[in-house]
């Protein structure tokens, strides 16, 4: 059986985390892990309530989408004669350190190779709808935590270092990796209903248009253009890193409708931003 390993890093909030640890975690494949933090640099301290609301509102989405992508991926995988491992999900306010830096809310969620962990601020989907008017529908957080999760997929095929090999400008590694990224999210939603615990339970219900809706949202909030459009008034497609909003949400479409992974390699396209593997 697969365990999902997800870290709470909570800073300040000692009180919270004592009752945290009374409310059981541990359901289906999932195991659960506090680890206390360190206080915060950022200026911002949350109160405990707070970080209830919002950690215990977060968790359940994100452990269900963690579960379920190590289901899928864990199985899939093996089609290709690579062999899977589960990476470390850690659900941190304020800050924490990982093996690539700290992690804070001017971050965002990322992945870290150098220690395999998948790094989600707890504050992120505030911002995203917020700042960039992303949809709060459930499959809009749970894209975010599959696209991260999609960098993990890249980690063990060996493909993640290309970003760094080309890291800026529309039709650079940086940008097909993270469309690669958008595209294997895609795959474990077209999955995530018909993948099952090791009860013979489904993860996620059979999604239905708004949750496609929802995920496209989210895909489209975080596009290069549109972060550059909301942040700075102008689009510079020189300096992209992560692809066009219009983009991110046609390679998710292609992942939702793959039957191979090979159908996500957007290194066999010219331009990522207008093609697919099915549509070049």
């Amino acid at each position: 059986a697969v365990e999902s390993l997800v870290i709470l890093a909570i800073q300040s909030c000692r009180e919270f985390l004592l009752e945290l640890n009374k409310v059981p975690r541990k359901t289906g494949l999932f195991e659960t892990t506090i680890n206390f933090g360190e206080e915060s640099t950022t200026g911002f301290s949350p109160t405990c309530e707070q970080i209830q609301h919002i950690m215990i509102s977060m968790t359940n989405d994100i452990v269900g989408t963690v579960n379920s992508a190590e289901a899928f991926w864990s199985t899939e995988l093996p089609r290709y004669g690579k062999q899977f491992r589960e990476p470390q999900t850690i659900i941190y306010t304020q800050a924490t350190k990982s093996a690539c830096g700290t992690a804070s809310n001017q971050v965002g969620p990322f992945y870290c190779p150098l220690d395999e962990s998948i790094y989600i601020d707890a504050s992120f989907f505030n911002i995203l709808e917020q700042q960039f008017g992303s949809s709060t529908g459930p499959l809009a957080q749970e894209y975010v935590v599959a696209h991260e999760y999609g960098h993990h997929i890249q980690n063990v095929l060996g493909l993640l270092g290309r970003a760094q090999q080309d890291p800026k400008g529309a039709d650079s590694g940086a940008v097909r990796i993270e469309l690669m990224a958008d595209c294997f999210a895609g795959m474990w939603a077209q999955h995530a209903s018909t993948t099952k615990d090791a009860q013979g339970n489904t993860f996620l219900k059979p999604l239905t248009e708004t949750d496609v809706r929802d995920a496209l949202s989210a895909a489209e909030s975080v596009g290069d253009d549109n972060i550059q459009e909301k942040t700075t008034g102008r689009v510079t497609p020189e300096n992209w890193t992560h692809g066009s909003a219009e983009a991110r949400q046609r390679w998710f479409i292609q992942g939702m409708k793959a039957s191979d992974i090979n159908k996500c390699n957007t290194f066999s396209v010219d331009d990522p931003n207008t093609q697919t593997v099915d549509n070049l």
